[in-house]
């Protein structure tokens, strides 16, 4: 290890790497590295001009247009699809009777006893629970009582 110290720069390098056994020595590999094979995909573009600055307005357009895309996708990736389920679910809350079968967000099962303004009773096999309209996630069955004539 006094050696290994005494050494300076490169032969620091493999007399280290060289000791540990199981890591390869890299003594020159790199000394040669260029980057050839990128010159010709650089050629392919135009030369810059001289004395030409590059369009500040067209940076901001671009960038600004960019912007609005990226607005119009989140629209209709996200906002859209969530409004129209929010609507659908206020529609089936509004048509939720007596006799109906629902299921809860928590997973229960029942059939509707009475509906309140804000509430309704659930019979879920011996048990009946008093729950919000709005843990309703799906009407499974229509029936019962029919208000309709």
């Amino acid at each position: 290890m006094v050696n290994a110290i005494q050494c300076q720069g490169q032969e620091f390098s493999n007399l280290w790497l060289a000791k540990l056994g199981r890591i390869t020595r890299f003594i020159g590999s790199f000394d040669n590295m260029n980057l050839t094979n990128v010159a010709p995909t650089l050629a392919m573009g135009t030369p810059p001009s001289p004395g030409t600055q590059p369009d500040p307005r067209n940076q901001m357009l671009t960038t600004v247009g960019m912007l609005v895309i990226m607005v119009v996708m989140f629209y209709f990736v996200l906002i859209r699809p969530q409004s129209k389920k929010a609507k659908y679910h206020a529609e089936m809350l509004k048509g939720v009777k007596p006799g109906d079968r629902i299921v809860t967000s928590g997973g229960v099962v029942g059939v509707v006893v009475t509906v309140k303004e804000k509430t309704l009773s659930i019979r879920s096999a011996d048990s009946k629970f008093e729950i919000t309209k709005s843990a309703i996630t799906e009407i499974t069955e229509r029936g019962g009582a029919s208000s309709e004539s």
